[in-house]
């Protein structure tokens, strides 16, 4: 979905080292579902160096923001309610 919306091309993404992102911690022949995807479309995984919050601390405010403004406001039935109250 990104890569539609983004009048450019998305080169690079990163994120912490959650198992959601990598599975470089906990196994070193298997990639997870992100990394995958990422790898289909061409764009670069970078990871935040291990215990380092304060690399993202733009996300994670963000995230903070998000669930004020938005999740504790809003209940869902699904996700397909969760993406439609999204847009």
């Amino acid at each position: 979905m990104l890569q539609k919306i983004f009048p450019f091309k998305i080169q690079t993404i990163q994120t912490d080292n959650g198992t959601e992102f990598t599975y470089k911690y906990i196994s070193d022949t298997e990639l997870c579902p992100f990394d995958i995807a990422l790898k289909n479309a061409g764009v670069q995984h970078k990871l935040i160096p291990p215990r380092t919050p304060w690399h993202n601390g733009k996300v994670e405010r963000s995230h903070r923001n998000d669930r004020r403004y938005f999740y504790n406001w809003e209940k869902f039935a699904s996700v397909e309610d969760l993406n439609r109250k999204l847009k």
